[in-house]
């Protein structure tokens, strides 16, 4: 009898915010095209079309199929073209993987006091909002089996760390996102949901979590005390490699979970 593997031959996925070659999200993107899936890739700005078009090139190399789509998701009109176009580039009916990456960093560094109404209603949009308006837009076009991983951050269970609150809290609230939906899309879609949350991870230029200025070492010396593994800080593929898991049929009979993809990192 063959191993099992990790296939997802036949599956269409959606990754949001994978527009960087070296971000989380391009890395999960290359995991499922690796194991057979066919992927849409999506950014926000044009600035990041280059960026994205090597993205796009690396998993052609693969042999899986690949579409770009630009769209900003912290929209419900920008979550549904983006499942639109999906589905009319790949000539598909079904979306069989959501993974919801896109998120931001803004208010990094700033005390909670100190928060200015842009700042709070950008965190929100992107890191909360965007996981509900993509799960409205896909969920109509998932077949049962369904796989939705929304990429949050250990960051939400450690109240501990100064500076770091709205996004904190707006990672918090995605996370009751997860279990909400968890418990609607089970039993009548047949869909799981589950959250994978990255610790430190080295490699990408997008820790956006992580702050800058003074409260960067306080910051960065609990996180280096909470870790259980020797190396400490993650890479790329060992977030990306747990959110396969995730979205694969061995990770079938797991919804409605968080799952730490950080070393041991909690609170």
């Amino acid at each position: 009898m063959a191993p099992d593997k990790l296939s997802l031959a036949g599956k269409v996925a959606i990754v949001t915010g994978s527009g960087r070659e070296n971000g989380i999200g391009a890395a999960i993107a290359f995991a499922l095209a690796r194991n057979g899936a066919n992927v849409a890739i999506n950014y926000v700005s044009s600035s990041s079309a280059s960026r994205i078009a090597k993205v796009a090139s690396a998993i052609t190399e693969l042999g899986a199929r690949v579409v770009v789509v630009q769209a900003d998701v912290s929209t419900p009109e920008g979550a549904a073209a983006l499942v639109d176009n999906t589905l009319k580039e790949f000539q598909t009916e079904k979306i069989d993987i959501l993974v919801n990456n896109v998120g931001t960093g803004a208010g990094q560094g700033t005390l909670l006091v100190d928060l200015n109404a842009t700042q709070i209603q950008t965190a929100f949009c992107l890191n909360t909002f965007s996981t509900l308006y993509m799960a409205q837009a896909t969920v109509p076009y998932m077949p049962r089996g369904g796989r939705i991983a929304n990429i949050g951050s250990v960051v939400s269970r450690m109240t501990s760390l100064p500076g770091m609150s709205i996004y904190g809290a707006s990672k918090a609230a995605q996370e009751y996102l997860t279990g909400a939906m968890a418990l609607e899309l089970g039993a009548s879609h047949g869909i799981t949901v589950n959250t994978v949350a990255p610790g430190p991870t080295a490699g990408t230029d997008a820790n956006g979590w992580f702050p800058n200025g003074e409260l960067k070492n306080e910051v960065a010396a609990k996180l280096a005390a909470s870790a259980k593994l020797e190396r400490g800080v993650g890479n790329l593929d060992d977030v990306a490699d747990v959110v396969l898991l995730v979205v694969s049929e061995q990770g079938r009979w797991m919804t409605g979970q968080y799952i730490a993809a950080s070393g041991g990192i909690t609170e």
